[in-house]
């Protein structure tokens, strides 16, 4: 049974967004005797409620929209209980936080408390959360994501019905990581900003090339899960999935843009691990992953993958192929392959484009530059024409 705690109605949720978003103003996390606690200082009552998930050990908070600007998640850690913390946007109009357990802990106390006599009217908030230590079996059997509607809506922006009989051919473009969960980090800028200004370009790019209709997983810094990315592309009955991406390795320096399609093993070992940290941020962001696909239902999706690669692996040949003509120059070994999930969709071409490397001074300025971002767009423009005639040609060839 899941433990659940909820504070205000979850019904006022979309009057708290018309509002605008509650700051956020300060807080602690620290070691308790016998567990932990943590506290938030927010401008604003809003609705909130709170679960546990497993591997990794988190407790989850979701809010009404919160303003984290200028909250720094380590300086709010004084202890070792609770060993890593994000949030961030999670979807429109709703933030959440998630706090990594080094130990099984349970929700023991927990409620916002608001200031009515507050001299600016603002009713100044502090939500605490009192957590105690509990045994493996007991955690287990307490945590789980809670369902409710009024909390668990898909992302809205991209979803359209399917279309029906021929027209343009429909590109989602999967601007990836958001919100709570902003990706690779380099010198005050983030993976998620950065490529969800690109997509946006590379959304007027298409449209002004004519034969597209684009959609994107995501229009603003919000988090949207790998499961709802692929179900978004599904809703709006897309043609094409590609999601676009910016690394940053550790060690080394790495550069120009690789294009990754599906496989069960990894071309390398590097691919393999950058899919395990994409898909590992799901985790981080308090989704709960358990839900998959019963074995009949996976047996058939992945017969359809089957019929599906070839055409994925030409999709990513034909964007190298218009990159390269339009930069000149792409990574060592562009084409790559990863399970990665986001490319999971069983009946759509889908590919991932590492567009550049955070950690390499030069790809991030390209990165921030309008012309080097004007060229790749028309590069993957260009690829993106070039597969539609292909794949058009070779239609009548594929098993139905």
């Amino acid at each position: 049974m899941v433990a659940l705690w909820i504070g205000l109605c979850a019904g006022s949720l979309q009057a708290q967004d018309q509002a605008g978003a509650t700051k956020f103003l300060g807080g602690s996390v620290r070691d308790t005797w016998g567990g932990a606690e943590l506290r938030l200082e927010l401008s604003h009552g809003v609705p909130w409620r709170v679960f546990t998930l497993t591997a990794p050990d988190r407790i989850v908070v979701d809010f009404g929209a919160v303003d984290w600007q200028g909250a720094d998640p380590e300086s709010l850690r004084r202890g070792d209980r609770i060993s890593a913390l994000r949030f961030g946007g999670f979807r429109l109009g709703m933030s959440r936080l998630v706090a990594v357990l080094d130990r099984p802990m349970a929700v023991e106390k927990a409620g916002l408390s608001v200031n009515t006599d507050n001299v600016n009217g603002g009713g100044a908030a502090e939500l605490v959360l009192s957590l105690g230590n509990v045994d493996r079996a007991a955690f287990d059997a307490s945590a789980g994501a809670p369902q409710d509607p009024r909390w668990d809506l898909p992302p809205a922006a991209a979803v359209r019905a399917a279309p029906k009989g021929p027209g343009p051919v429909v590109v989602m473009i999967d601007p990836g990581h958001g919100g709570i969960d902003p990706g690779a980090e380099a010198d005050g800028v983030n993976e998620a900003g950065l490529v969800l200004a690109f997509a946006q370009e590379l959304r007027e790019v298409l449209l002004r090339a004519g034969g597209f209709e684009v959609v994107m997983t995501r229009d603003a810094d919000t988090f949207v899960s790998l499961e709802g990315r692929v179900a978004l592309a599904h809703a709006a009955g897309a043609d094409v999935f590609i999601s676009l991406h910016a690394d940053s390795i550790d060690e080394g320096i790495a550069r120009g843009a690789a294009i990754y399609t599906l496989a069960e093993k990894a071309s390398d070992a590097a691919s393999a691990a950058l899919a395990e940290r994409h898909d590992r941020d799901d985790l981080l962001a308090g989704i709960d992953l358990n839900g998959s696909d019963d074995r009949v239902a996976r047996v058939l999706m992945d017969l359809a993958r089957l019929d599906n690669a070839p055409r994925s692996r030409a999709l990513a040949a034909d964007l190298l192929a218009g990159i390269r003509s339009n930069l000149g120059e792409v990574h060592k070994r562009p084409l790559r392959q990863a399970g990665f999930s986001v490319l999971k969709a069983a009946d759509i071409p889908s590919v991932l484009i590492e567009l550049g490397f955070l950690s390499t001074a030069g790809e991030l300025r390209n990165l921030q530059d309008s012309a080097w971002r004007e060229r790749m767009s028309a590069g993957i423009r260009d690829g993106l024409q070039s597969w539609v005639q292909e794949d058009a040609a070779l239609a009548g060839l594929r098993r139905q």
